[in-house]
């Protein structure tokens, strides 16, 4: 791999700090990210502006309409990282849904940084000219569904079930692409969406000839949060300050998560992956506030103890920082031992060529999972 030292200039950091780091990437570098316009897009744009300005490397943000879209170069290795969300990294590691074909399976899914901000939440939003008050109103209405993203449609499933609701109770319409599937509530095609509530399209509705509403989540309403976290486990209760309808106000009560996730592979060199977060962390002072909610990828607020493992890389800066713990490590390699789980479950079950390709890894997958004695999701 062809490096060049760079020489970043962290603009804005207290004083006592260094204002100067030399730091190894290589002057082409590539992600994927979701789709143009939304949240995770602009922010890894607002990014890479840093690192050319800063270090002289040039980002390409290539935008995939799904998770598998966003995951495959990745995979291939023909991106160094990957802006995704849940999808990418959790059921991604998982193998389930669309990973859960017979020419993917669990991925060794590894984290460097996330946006922790909880100025966003991710929501179900619905157009404004509908009269909808709660997510029980969705009731006959039509939902979008992202052919090829599970973790939009998880998430969806989980705001309906929160409402008592499920993909039986209102009408399904499939669209091929994120911002394909908020246009059409923009155009009237669809009633409702999942987004960041940052989301540029979402700004796009709220600015739209039907407007935009995003029901509230009640964190009183033990029952509704019980069905929602049982298909959906990463959400939790979070009042937004940021976002479409939300800027100005005193804030949107629903649900989030970390969004967007840099994510690399296991295989990712350890020095890339340590110089990449050690970049992200540099030089957060010149890309926070250039995109709505950026400022979640602030070191102090990073989960060391999230659904997915960090990469080795990774875990070197965090601990020249003396912010990984021993707590940290252990809940990482309990992580790190539930892929490999999934992944020698995996091989077995091809290697048994079942007949019923989905049912047959559906049960050894959760069988696997058991026998380690770890949580059973999905």
């Amino acid at each position: 791999m062809n490096y060049i030292t760079s020489t970043i200039v962290a603009f804005g950091l207290t004083a006592g700090m260094a204002t100067a780091q030399e730091l190894d990437l290589p002057s082409q570098m590539s992600w994927t990210a979701y789709d143009t316009g939304s949240a995770g897009y602009n922010q890894a744009v607002a990014i890479g502006a840093a690192l050319q300005d800063a270090a002289g490397v040039n980002l390409r943000v290539l935008p995939g309409k799904n998770d598998v879209s966003r995951t495959e170069p990745l995979r291939q290795g023909r991106v160094e990282f990957s802006a995704t969300g849940v999808g990418g990294s959790f059921m991604a590691q998982e193998g389930v849904f669309d990973f859960g074909a017979e020419n993917w399976g669990p991925q060794p899914i590894r984290v460097l940084l996330a946006n922790n901000g909880g100025a966003i939440n991710l929501a179900v939003g619905v157009a404004g000219d509908l009269g909808i008050e709660e997510y029980a109103d969705l009731k006959g209405k039509r939902v979008a569904y992202i052919v090829g993203a599970p973790a939009l449609n998880v998430n969806t499933e989980a705001y309906l079930a929160y409402g008592g609701l499920t993909w039986d109770d209102v009408e399904r319409v499939d669209f091929g692409g994120f911002g394909a599937s908020w246009t059409g509530l923009i155009e009237g095609q669809v009633d409702a969406a999942f987004a960041s509530t940052n989301s540029g399209k979402a700004y796009e509705a709220e600015a739209g000839p039907r407007g935009l509403f995003w029901p509230p989540i009640d964190p009183d309403n033990a029952e509704g949060l019980e069905r929602m976290t049982k298909i959906a486990p990463f959400f939790t209760p979070n009042k937004a300050s940021v976002g479409a309808t939300i800027d100005g106000t005193d804030g949107y009560q629903g649900a989030g998560y970390a969004y967007p996730v840099l994510t690399a592979i296991e295989s990712t060199d350890a020095d890339l992956v340590y110089n990449m977060t050690k970049a992200m962390v540099e030089l957060f002072p010149q890309y926070d506030g250039k995109a709505p909610g950026i400022g979640g990828w602030a070191l102090d607020k990073q989960d060391m103890e999230w659904v997915v493992p960090y990469h080795e890389g990774a875990i070197r800066f965090f601990e020249e920082k003396g912010i990984w713990t021993e707590e940290a490590q252990a809940h990482n390699d309990n992580l790190i031992a539930r892929q490999e789980a999934l992944a020698a479950a995996w091989e077995e079950t091809k290697a048994a060529n079942p007949d019923d390709w989905e049912a047959a890894w559906a049960e050894a997958r959760r069988k696997a999972l058991a026998d380690g004695g770890f949580d059973v999701v999905f």
